[in-house]
């Protein structure tokens, strides 16, 4: 008989504790590409992609969306891209099959089928399809198109071989619309083998909508995913500047932070003050515009440009002046037209006299550069989750001195981040006196972070557990966009 003995326990008794994950910070390099192609349905809502090759799988290689996408993958290879549905026009109804494996992929499971059932009730009328022959058929293609005729232009089917599944949209669009899960008809069944059943796993039902405002789209996609950051239609759908206002006006307000893309091609932001456009109109630090007369993705490519911007590398902080916008055409303007969209903070990809183009300014529609907005939202969002990670992580972090001290030099590394990837650089704080340092005090750090004593604390803040108010002052590094010299001759 086996004798186990006595408990190592007893004498030696240890646990294992595992390090919760931290959260990550946000990515502060994605677009959403909102579009009207009716690729994706509405209750999707959005796809991404990590390659203009994937957008292309989808959207084929003309429509708005890919070309928007082409833009961005031209200045950043490495990207990600959302691209999003915006509902322009009044949609269909939809039946979304459940994704095919390879297995159930096989034609063999089809091209023998002489007696198909399915069954499929739309805008309230049943279809009973009975008999549909599908032997000969060479792929799934043919599968969709046999009952596409069966359906006798009530609903199209089609094979969505990027997605690996079959969908069925209703000819008849908007809110009266509607279709359900195809169920079991005689012969053999369609519904489960084509993955339309309510009884197949991942198989949905989208309901038609009416057309929405650009604004509808952009609130809907904001709710649904913090995954992207700047934002930019590009649909067959014009655009009017009244809803690009809308839909920028939401963007300047919506938290998390975020941004918005225009291209414009609009000739009043040349003339100055004759006549108005989206490109003269806008006075806020979170849109971007663009001039562009015949590249309606350019907001895009400098999306593209600033979204390399790696934060946690050194020196890698982008600013969009004077960069090179690839496949954007360059414009040819007289000074007077370039004078007049610097003063509407319109940006601009132009020629020079010299054989080059550039990019120029690098503003946002109010004057701020872009890559300070950029930049402060990155750094924000990273203080911001490593005093989440700094209490998630404790145990407890007492309401002492000792215990803000952390919290501050917590601070203290994103800030030394922000230095080492040119956001901050030491220089002189012009702003109000805080804690130590006065106005006009030089801060060799570039950042000062102050903290009031815990005993300055109201009783009320210390019986909610609060901290005192951090304040953090930060010199930007700015860029040099421009340079004067003088050339002195002897002879």
């Amino acid at each position: 008989m086996s004798n186990l003995g006595l408990s190592v326990n007893d004498v030696v008794n240890g646990t294992v504790s595992l390090s919760p994950s931290a959260a990550a910070t946000r990515n502060f390099g994605i677009p959403l590409i909102l579009g009207d192609s009716g690729v994706i349905d509405t209750q999707t809502r959005f796809r991404i992609y990590s390659s203009l090759t994937a957008v292309g799988g989808d959207y084929g290689g003309t429509s708005p969306e890919y070309l928007g996408a082409q833009e961005f993958f031209e200045n950043n290879q490495s990207g990600t891209v959302y691209v999003g549905a915006w509902a322009a026009n009044p949609t269909s109804a939809w039946l979304v099959g459940a994704v095919l494996s390879s297995a159930q992929q096989a034609i063999a499971n089809f091209n023998t089928i002489s007696n198909g059932g399915i069954v499929i009730i739309i805008n309230g009328s049943t279809h009973t399809i009975t008999n549909l022959n599908l032997t000969g058929v060479t792929n799934l293609n043919a599968v969709a198109s046999a009952l596409t005729i069966a359906l006798n232009g009530a609903a199209t089917c089609t094979w969505n071989a990027n997605n690996n599944f079959f969908q069925i949209l209703t000819t008849l669009t908007g809110p009266t619309a509607s279709i359900g899960f195809a169920t079991l008809g005689a012969g053999t069944d369609l519904s489960v083998l084509m993955g339309l059943s309510a009884t197949v796993s991942g198989s949905y039902v989208v309901p038609a909508i009416a057309a929405e405002a650009p604004l509808v789209a952009a609130q809907l996609l904001a709710t649904m995913t913090t995954g992207w950051y700047g934002l930019s239609f590009k649909s067959t759908t014009a655009i009017t500047d009244a809803q690009h206002t809308a839909v920028a006006n939401f963007i300047q307000a919506v938290s998390p932070p975020r941004i918005y893309g225009i291209t414009t091609a609009e000739g009043a932001v040349l003339n100055g003050g004759t006549g108005t456009s989206i490109g003269n109109s806008l006075t806020l630090n979170r849109t971007y515009c663009q001039y562009s007369s015949a590249t309606p993705a350019a907001d895009l490519a400098a999306f593209g440009i600033a979204f390399t911007t790696n934060f946690l590398a050194d020196d890698s902080l982008y600013t969009l002046m004077a960069k090179d916008e690839l496949g954007v055409l360059a414009e040819n303007l007289t000074e007077t037209q370039a004078a007049n969209l610097k003063a509407a903070n319109c940006n601009v990809f132009v020629e020079y006299n010299n054989g080059k183009a550039i990019l120029q300014w690098g503003t946002m529609t109010d004057g701020t550069y872009f890559d300070v907005i950029h930049g402060t939202d990155w750094l924000s969002n990273a203080i911001q989750v490593a005093i989440f990670n700094l209490l998630y992580t404790n145990r407890k972090l007492p309401q002492t001195d000792a215990g803000v001290s952390q919290i501050v030099a917590t601070i203290a590394l994103q800030c030394a981040q922000g230095v080492a990837n040119g956001l901050i650089a030491p220089g002189t704080w012009n702003g109000p006196p805080i804690g130590q340092i006065a106005t006009g005090d030089f801060l060799p750090l570039g950042y000062y972070i102050y903290a009031p004593p815990v005993s300055s604390q109201s009783q009320s803040a210390r019986a909610a557990r609060q901290s005192p108010v951090l304040t953090c002052c930060i010199k930007l590094a700015g860029a040099i966009h421009t340079v004067n010299y003088i050339l002195n001759v002897n002879q």
